[in-house]
């Protein structure tokens, strides 16, 4: 009985949202106030010698903490895209891509996959689906085709969208380490992400695979795979989608160029690249320069409250500032610091209904936590035993259905995760990475996503018509996932 009153916030953000079609801001508001009303029933957000009002305080600080912490990722990366989108940037590469080859299904990979996967890295929510669906369906592929196109190519990079945001947001809320949760999340991508790859080749074109499309995809994969394998495992989640796209881009372009491929427009694609590979070499050299990151890490704001309520920022280290300081850079060398006043007012408005819907999540997830609700979940989920990392990544593809967001799957049940991982003495890296993984699985079956995409193409009425070739795709892969996270919590 206590279990099911502790899920019923949760539940009822769900119903709200899939059934009701609340908007995530109400939802999470009104889970938010049932929340607090079974703290003062059932549960007990206060501690001894704490009074019920301190207890308020200090998790209304933690909450308000963590969103302005994952906000200060979110502008940036939202102003870098619309910098882009001001300078042409965007457009250019686009035309870049569209001109290496007439191929279906290499013109699929280029722009679904590595344009997608890159897109994602850089800005994430949902700005690759919107980019590369109308330019697939542009080249003459069908709507409801080049919206799944869409979908499938980016969705092995979402786990590290806008420089790393849902797998940040889980470090944030748990404190995990970052390199080793990240190296873990792409490793479980890189396994099963030929899957998407393999779906979308043969998705782009009618006919069956031929031995030199499994050979540009097994190609495809690689480019991909390792260098975001290496970047997570070495930097840590803010450049394994980003880097891993942009070089696999870049390499996998270079080849079809040698193969006889057209050759684009190259005028400004340099500067065009600016900001991105300043962002780069930024990460990569306070990551992995130990001195540096030593420096960079001093300069911290801390606070507690109550020796309750603790929260922690460094500013300097932070992968927001390096994403506003990659951007001005970029912006400063190219000649373009013109654009950056205007990209960052686009970039402000966009924010506003989006840093309310994530105070409203992470104060929910914050009072669930600290009214111990999460741990009588917790223990409740511990009652099915070796099965859970079996089911562990449908919990995160379910968050993102709902929400249509990674990063709100990730916080509503990162903490549920990792405290069903220490019931059951299981690794809570490896509970942490299936909830990541699953999440980004799950924008390709989400309501939100695919609306948002169709209407990028001019089709209404049709979204079920998207979701029918995307659901088996997300289903396969969510249940390979739960094997292989059983396997990993057997071997950690």
């Amino acid at each position: 009985m206590t279990a099911l009153a502790a899920a019923a916030p949760l539940a009822l953000v769900l119903v709200l949202m899939a059934a009701l079609r609340r908007s995530a801001v109400r939802a999470g508001l009104i889970g938010l106030v049932l929340a607090l009303a079974l703290s003062l029933t059932l549960f007990d957000l206060a501690r001894p010698g704490l009074a019920w009002s301190d207890a308020a305080l200090g998790t209304g600080a933690e909450a308000l903490f963590s969103t302005f912490t994952i906000l200060w990722i979110i502008l940036p990366a939202l102003a870098l895209y619309e910098f882009q989108t001001l300078s042409g940037a965007i457009a250019r590469i686009r035309d870049v891509l569209s001109h290496l080859t007439e191929n279906r299904r290499l013109q699929a990979i280029l722009i679904a996959w590595f344009f997608g996967l890159f897109m994602e890295g850089a800005a994430g929510f949902g700005v690759p689906v919107a980019l590369a669906a109308p330019l697939l369906a542009g080249l003459g592929y069908p709507p409801v085709r080049a919206v799944v196109l869409a979908l499938l190519g980016h969705a092995a990079g979402v786990s590290f969208g806008a420089v790393g945001t849902p797998t940040l947001a889980q470090i944030d809320l748990t404190g995990l380490d970052a390199t080793v949760l990240a190296g873990t999340v792409a490793s479980l991508h890189a396994v099963l992400g030929g899957i998407l790859l393999i779906a979308m080749v043969r998705l782009a074109d009618d006919g069956p695979l031929t031995r030199s499309d499994w050979s540009w995809s097994a190609l495809a994969l690689i480019l991909f795979v390792l260098p975001s394998l290496a970047l997570a495992w070495t930097a840590g989640p803010e450049l394994p989608s980003l880097g891993g796209g942009l070089i696999g881009l870049v390499l996998f372009s270079l080849l079809l160029l040698r193969k006889g491929g057209e050759t684009p427009p190259m005028r400004n694609l340099l500067a065009d690249l600016a900001p991105y590979l300043v962002i780069l070499t930024l990460v990569l050299a306070t990551r992995l320069i130990g001195p540096l990151t030593e420096a960079l890490r001093g300069v911290a704001l801390d606070w507690t409250l109550h020796d309750s309520f603790s929260g922690r920022f460094e500013p300097l280290y932070h992968p927001g500032t390096l994403l506003l300081l990659g951007l001005a850079l970029g912006a400063l060398l190219t000649g373009r610091a013109g654009l950056l006043a205007p990209a960052l007012a686009k970039a402000l408005k966009r924010m506003v209904p989006v840093a309310a819907a994530l105070l409203a999540m992470l104060a929910l997830s914050r009072v669930m936590v600290q009214s111990g609700m999460i741990a009588t979940l917790a223990e409740a989920a511990a009652l099915t035993g070796t099965a859970w990392p079996l089911i562990a990544p449908a919990i995160g593809v379910l968050g993102t259905f709902i929400t249509g967001s990674a990063t709100a799957s990730n916080i509503l049940f990162t903490e549920l995760q990792v405290s069903t991982a220490a019931a059951l003495s299981l690794s809570p890296i490896a509970l942490a990475a299936a909830q990541g993984f699953g999440s980004a699985i799950g924008n390709i079956v989400a309501p939100h996503n695919i609306i948002a995409g169709s209407a990028t193409v001019g089709m209404t009425g049709r979204e079920g018509d998207v979701l029918a070739e995307t659901w088996r795709t997300c289903l396969i892969y969510t249940a390979l996932g739960g094997g292989l996270v059983l396997l990993l919590t057997q071997a950690l």
